[in-house]
């Protein structure tokens, strides 16, 4: 088997429903809309711990928050797990890291050594800024400080497009370009794209409460023009593919850490087990393997299935320290899918999220094709018919008539956890265990 190039783009916080082919009226994404034509395009594909630290670590490890430690923001990831990149030079790869790390935990705009850069080799990164239009960056091997031209994200995909060009005719490369869009805030998007979107014009969500719908408006009409500036760049990198006549030979992934609420359920940002913060999109497009041929999978994915998957389309071993599963067959056909439900977890409510003020808790529960279940430490909480009530606004979980439903899907969760080796323990207890200290948030805190 021929190794293909793999090219994995992800933006920070794009929910799924945030694009045309994700069903929103409002936003202008005719980019990826037409890539999802051409792609495998999951519609229930999963953000498990949906927030931004956690689903890049199980994006790099494949494995869960609670083994590679990383269930919070601003901790460092360990290197006990063979990472993405580590799978990829084993390979014969060339590697190259471009854009948000949020990994390394020793300060947000502090140089991080090859050391500590999990096999990547092309490097230019910053842990973590949401200074969109004045980002650093390093580069390599020179702890010097230097600064993206104009939108970061722009200036990062043309270093990609680059990178691009350079390689596109030697040994094969495994190149990664992370966005700190659409995370908020709202309003620094470049203004030929913030001109596109008239916050008084916009349809909300059915879920939005009418209290907050102004503030909703406002948010959603910044985050749509980050979100459109970021499809005309994923349209940048596919011409590019295409020019350089590898895109059919190229595994090209688009995905998203998390998603937002933007003020459906009455909630913002992530951590939440509802549909707007846990599902993202992801698009696959390989056309030596899969084909030309588009089409649409609701097999549910989880963020740590996506590192053994991509390798194995890639025709790589998969580490023996993953634990996320290999859906590489289920897209080939030739088995069917892995799981019919995926885990979702938040092991430490903190920051936004937040038992005091917002109602925060630690939670496990699972998203299939059609339901969602949670339970919090006290026993169950929700459960949504997801295809019959699309928004969730109907929590069945003291509808008697659906009793035996909720019995089975507990049952199901607990063999997860089980599987997992997940004692679902408070919050607190992964703090002790990992000895990481947090402040009255329950934040680890970070300098910048």
């Amino acid at each position: 088997m021929k190794h293909p190039n793999l090219v994995l783009v992800f933006a920070d916080q794009w929910r799924y429903q945030a694009s045309g082919f994700g069903g929103d009226a409002n936003v202008r994404t005719p980019n990826v809309d037409r890539l999802s034509g051409v792609s495998l395009s999951f519609t229930t594909a999963v953000s498990g711990c949906p927030v931004c630290s956690p689903a890049r670590a199980s994006l790099l490890t494949g494995q869960y928050p609670d083994e590679h430690g990383v269930f919070v923001n601003d901790v460092c990831l360990g290197s006990q797990a063979v990472s993405l990149a580590d799978a990829y030079k084993n390979a014969g790869y060339d590697t190259a890291y471009i854009g948000k790390w949020h990994l390394d935990g020793h300060g947000r705009s502090n140089y991080i050594p090859s050391g500590r850069r999990h096999g990547f080799d092309f490097w230019q990164v910053l842990e973590c800024t949401h200074d969109y239009n004045h980002s650093f960056y390093y580069a390599g091997e020179d702890a010097t400080r230097r600064i993206w031209p104009g939108y970061d994200a722009e200036a990062q995909t043309r270093q990609a497009q680059q990178y691009i060009h350079e390689h596109a005719q030697g040994k094969p490369f495994c190149l990664v370009l992370s966005w700190g869009p659409p995370h908020n805030p709202y309003d620094s998007a470049p203004e030929r794209y913030a001109r596109m979107y008239d916050p008084s014009r916009l349809t909300l969500r059915l879920n939005v409460p009418l209290a907050i719908h102004e503030q909703a408006r406002q948010n959603l009409a910044g985050y749509y023009a980050h979100v459109s500036a970021l499809d005309a760049l994923i349209g940048d990198l596919w011409q590019t593919l295409q020019a350089e006549q590898i895109a059919d030979d190229t595994l090209f992934v688009i995905w998203s850490d998390h998603g937002d609420m933007l003020g459906s359920q009455g909630q913002w940002r992530k951590q939440r087990p509802w549909d707007e913060s846990i599902r993202v999109p992801l698009l696959v497009h390989y056309p030596a393997l899969l084909g030309q041929q588009g089409r649409n999978l609701d097999t549910p994915i989880n963020t740590p299935d996506l590192m053994p998957t991509i390798l194995s389309l890639s025709g790589i071993p998969i580490p023996a320290t993953v634990r996320g599963m290999d859906y590489a067959p289920h897209l080939l056909g030739e088995a069917a899918a892995p799981a019919d439900a995926v885990l979702l977890a938040c092991y430490q409510p903190f920051g936004e999220y937040t038992r005091q003020e917002h109602g925060g808790r630690e939670y496990r529960g699972l998203r299939s094709r059609r339901y969602t279940y949670a339970r919090d430490l006290n026993g169950p909480w929700l459960l949504y018919d997801d295809k019959a009530d699309p928004y969730q606004m109907h929590n069945l979980i003291a509808d008697p008539q659906y009793a035996s439903l909720q019995q089975d899907f507990d049952n199901q969760l607990t063999k997860l956890l089980k599987r997992y080796n997940d004692e679902f323990r408070p919050g607190q207890d992964y703090i002790e265990r990992w000895n990481y200290t947090v402040d009255a948030t329950g934040t680890v805190p970070y300098t910048e």
